[in-house]
């Protein structure tokens, strides 16, 4: 029996009494009581197996003593972290002493002396735990740094220590090498040389630790901090563009993305380098606002800004259990409510979080653009060719340092507020960089801002910001008590773009993404500022508000270049020769301004907008359109992706609200641009195609050249066609007229005359072999689209398993037209697309397609039972997090022979199937069928009639539909609900 059972019980206690204080110093006192009471007579340390049990039991009482602090608000996540590392290393200095005895590198009468097996032998702690601070799940840094004549003698010292902690699951980053090991990597590696600059003893050998810090500074001085700056330049551009370019991403990484924790850490590194700093904190001391570096406000904000976000952290950390940092859509609603954000007015707890956080990032956004320029001067010098200002600039009050743009000596934003609008104009006209003192003089007086609001000038280069053209080298720039300026010519450009990587600024987005990270913009307009930071708790958009915003800028600007030419086409041919450029760029910018305000943001937008433009200098006429495109700017998505365009009412009601070919194009270009600046992957093909056809039908009815009412005209013209290409394809007279007697009216005007000439084709091989059940797959790639037809007796509930089969073969149906013949046959044409968003087109994907439906359709497959299954299968748990409220709208307005009924719900494998069920059950005719989906959120529209084939028009009936479809589409998903929760708790 081992003497630990003798002493356990006041042993804990008083281990209990001390850890009631919890400190490293108690930690320490602890553990070495309890490893000495632990050891069997006469033997130096305990067994492996109990000293490791010791160990795991202080590592939990020390962890979750720090986690129930930092829960209960006693500790911030800064100082959580710290704590959490200062516990570390006294863990981590008693398992080397345990591991010294274990391995008899210590004399068992003299347990202080080291008798070799210390000297040459250090550990330290790199990496951010070098730093000092270790989130909950981190891996531990360490370097094993040994003498070049010890390593075979300390190899089973690191090896006990490594198995150690490994024994404990602790994660652990190691690295063994002799100081000139450390030398020759740190310098072919910037990697190993930013984890050497945290190098802090933890335990061993003080003097070859201290050989070795000073080997390590000599050699970065020698090295220079030029390339170690531009290294990690490059670093941060590549993580950047893998985590996400934008500060403003939904679904942020708090420590890896833009405005991070990784991006002050990288400041600290440069400053390190530069000034000798020796902690991140000593970015925020008053050292940096003595230099003139940052202001007190500045280095407050940036407190808070290191505060909160490893704050976030651990709660991140804690809330998954592991070593998390992305703030995904599950977390962020617990994380909020742990934070104390609940509802606010308008805004839930989750927005305000979200809206906090990503006012933190452009804060550490700020500290990036004011700190880094000073270092890089500091380390590389001045430029040295950079351009001079000329007279024309200096009576403006601007001159240029290093190339770029700056308020001259005795030029005060305070006083002048008007500068600060100028400078960003010269700018523009000088393509010159601005630079970071004027960035920060900016920053520093943006609340001067509110004073420009009525300001002419300041309107008018608001506006030139937002949508001016550069002018020709002639032109200058108006200036109402100032002389202008002379443009400079090209060949002054400045080295300093190749020198501190700050390029000439082009593109409008470029000026606007200034005016909104110094907060100029939200002062100018404050209802812009209601939208900064303002984040849509869903999975369609990709942005906050703002960025999104900026980003259908920075789109327009790229349709107007012709850039996007190859990827939108129809929107480089309808900017050409546009009338109303500011109107259209305007109506851009305020498309969603009045998002979050509850309501309907297109009509409070369309009453800002008619609010704000008069006061930007804009005309009634540029200001009505501007407004009416806000109220509007939903309309053509609205009815190309949620109603039938083969309808001629549809193309009736979008010509009755647009009335003019040239908003039409403004409204068409709006559309575009909105839809893809959510997310590249909302726009595609399919919808491209769905919006030029309508466009193309409207602009026929605007222009009077098709009358949508003459039905029967238009029926025997498709006939016509039809008729002639089947003659081409040598089908007899009385096989083309018994196909043309086939079709009634709608299916005639649902299609093109070359999907008539494949449906003949089609229909005349089956018919020949009294085939009961044919299907043809064709891929569409330039539409984005598979063409899906179905030819085969037509029976109840045949829309239901169709769609079954598809959810099965893992397709979303975009669009579905039903048609039943004269003969009692149905022609069902689906177009689905993959999950990417993209055409099937490999040969057995189609099979797979055509044999699922051939096997639901015959009886072989059990399609209800196999939707059961799939259920949420599909769908990330945290997209489970946003809540999608199923809602059921019956319209019947929008079609004057068809009752609309749009079913809204989440997205999921066989909700179409389920939907049309339900629709089948309640003897409803489906015609047509729009599919969209807005990230997890699934918009069904169909055209439906009676089983006469009438329209229902008796209110009764229409509420009794809409109310069994609801309870259907509830009870449907509950059920799909339960089954995953089941599979994911399994």
């Amino acid at each position: 029996m081992s003497t630990s059972s003798a002493h356990a019980a006041p042993g804990q206690q008083s281990d209990m009494a001390v850890l009631a204080a919890l400190t490293p110093e108690a930690l320490a006192a602890c553990l070495t009581r309890e490893l000495r009471d632990a050891a069997r007579e006469e033997a130096v340390i305990p067994e492996r197996e109990e000293a490791v049990a010791i160990f795991r039991r202080y590592l939990g009482r020390y962890q979750a003593d720090i986690r129930n602090r930092f829960e209960r608000y006693e500790i911030k996540g800064a100082a959580a972290a710290k704590m959490i590392a200062a516990f570390t290393d006294v863990m981590l200095r008693a398992i080397v002493d345990l591991a010294m005895r274990a391995t008899e590198m210590v004399e068992p009468d003299n347990l202080a002396m080291p008798i070799g097996g210390l000297s040459g032998f250090s550990m330290a702690a790199t990496g951010g735990y070098g730093r000092g601070l270790l989130a909950p799940f981190s891996d531990i840094d360490l370097l094993f740094l040994v003498a070049d004549d010890a390593g075979e003698r300390v190899h089973p010292l690191i090896e006990y220590i490594l198995y150690f902690l490994w024994d404990l699951g602790v994660k652990v980053g190691h690295a063994t090498r002799t100081v000139n090991e450390c030398i020759t990597e740190a310098a072919a590696d910037t990697t190993v040389r930013t984890a050497l600059l945290d190098a802090r003893l933890l335990a061993g050998d003080t003097a070859l630790f201290a050989m070795f810090e000073a080997r390590y500074i000599l050699a970065c001085v020698e090295a220079g901090v030029a390339g170690f700056i531009q290294d990690k330049r490059r670093e941060r551009l590549e993580r950047h563009r893998r985590f996400g370019d934008s500060p403003y991403l939904v679904e942020p990484n708090i420590k890896e993305g833009r405005g991070g924790l990784r991006d002050l850490q990288t400041l600290y590194w440069m400053c390190r380098n530069t000034f000798g700093t020796r902690h991140v904190k000593d970015l925020l001391a008053p050292e940096f606002i003595w230099m003139g570096l940052l202001t007190e406000q500045e280095a407050a904000r940036a407190r808070r800004s290191w505060d909160f976000l490893w704050t976030v952290r651990l709660h991140l950390h804690y809330v998954a259990g592991r070593a998390e940092e992305r703030l995904t859509f599950d977390t962020q609603p617990v994380i909020g409510a742990r934070m104390g954000y609940t509802r606010h007015g308008r805004q839930n707890g989750v927005e305000r979080f979200m809206r906090h956080y990503f006012l933190t990032a452009r804060e550490v956004m700020r500290l990036t653009h004011v700190l880094e320029p000073a270092v890089l001067r500091q380390a590389q010098g001045p430029v040295a060719h950079a351009a001079k200002p000329d007279e024309a600039m200096r009576e403006a009050g601007f001159t240029l340092l290093d190339g770029q743009i700056l308020p001259d000596r005795g030029v005060s934003f305070d006083h002048e507020p008007i500068k600060m609008m100028q400078i960003l104009d010269w700018a523009r006209l000088r393509r010159r960089a601005l630079h970071p003192l004027a960035r920060h003089e900016l920053i520093r007086w943006e609340r001067r801002a509110t004073t420009l609001r009525d300001n002419p000038e300041a309107a008018r280069i608001f506006l030139d910001l937002l949508c001016g053209e550069i002018p020709a080298e002639e032109q200058r720039p108006r200036r109402r008590l100032l002389t202008s300026p002379p443009p400079s010519p090209a060949a002054e450009e400045t080295g300093y773009a190749a020198t501190y990587g700050s390029h000439p600024p082009s593109g409008h987005s470029h000026w606007l993404h200034i005016l909104n990270e110094t907060g100029i913009f939200g002062r100018l307009i404050p209802d812009w500022a209601r939208i900064v930071g303002q984040m849509q708790f869903d999975t369609y958009h990709v942005f906050t508000v703002d960025e999104h915003t900026i980003e259908a800028v920075r789109i327009m600007d790229e349709v107007v270049s012709g850039r996007m030419a190859d990827e939108i086409p129809i929107a480089y041919e309808l900017v050409k020769g546009l009338n109303s450029r500011r109107a259209l760029y305007m109506a851009v910018l305020l498309h969603d301004v009045a998002k979050g305000r509850g309501g309907d943001h297109s009509e409070i937008g369309a009453e800002i907008a008619a609010d704000l433009c008069p006061r930007l200098g804009m005309s009634g006429e540029e200001t009505e359109t501007v407004s009416w495109l806000v109220l509007h700017h939903l309309l053509l998505s609205h009815t190309a992706f949620q109603r039938d365009i083969d309808d001629p009412k549809t193309i009736l009601d979008v010509a009755d609200i647009v009335q003019s070919p040239e908003r039409l194009r403004l409204l068409l270009l709006l559309t575009i641009v909105d839809m893809r600046a959510v997310s590249n992957k909302v726009w595609n093909a399919w919808k491209a195609t769905l919006l030029r056809e309508l466009y193309v039908r409207v602009a026929e009815v605007l222009a009077g050249g098709l009358s949508t009412t003459e039905r029967d005209v238009r029926v025997r013209h498709a006939k016509d066609i039809a008729a002639e290409a089947l003659t081409e394809d040598g089908l007899s007279r009385q096989e083309i007229d018994r196909f043309l007697g086939l079709g009634y009216a709608g299916y005639w005007l649902s299609f093109d005359y070359e999907t008539h000439r494949r449906h003949a084709r089609l229909v005349r091989d089956a018919d020949a072999v009294d085939a009961p059940l044919t299907v043809d797959v064709l891929p569409l790639p330039e539409r984005g689209v598979t063409e899906v037809t179905v030819y085969t007796v037509d029976v109840p509930g045949l829309f239901s398993k169709i769609a079954g089969a598809l959810a099965l073969a893992g397709a979303s149906i975009v669009d579905a037209r039903i048609h039943t013949m004269t003969h009692g046959m149905a022609l069902d044409t689906f177009w689905i697309q993959d999950t990417s968003g993209r055409a099937y087109e490999e040969a057995h994907r189609l099979a797979r397609l055509s044999a699922l439906i051939h096997q639901g359709l015959s009886g072989e497959l059990d399609i209800e039972a196999e939707i059961a299954r799939a259920g949420f299968g599909h769908m990330p748990l945290r997209m489970r997090a946003i809540h999608v409220p199923p809602r059921v709208v019956v319209d019947n307005g929008a079609s004057n022979t068809y009752t609309v009924i749009e079913i809204n719900g989440r997205d999921r494998p066989g909700l179409l199937h389920d939907v049309t069920e339900a629709m089948n059950k309640e003897s409803l005719q489906i015609a047509s069928a729009h599919i969209t989906t807005y990230g997890v959120r699934a918009v069904d529209v169909f055209y439906v009639k009676d089983l006469f084939g009438l329209k229902i028009t008796d209110k009764k009936r229409l509420e009794e539909i809409r109310e069994r479809l609801l309870a259907g589409l509830k009870e449907a998903e509950a059920e799909a609900s339960a089954q995953a929760a089941a599979r994911y708790s399994a």
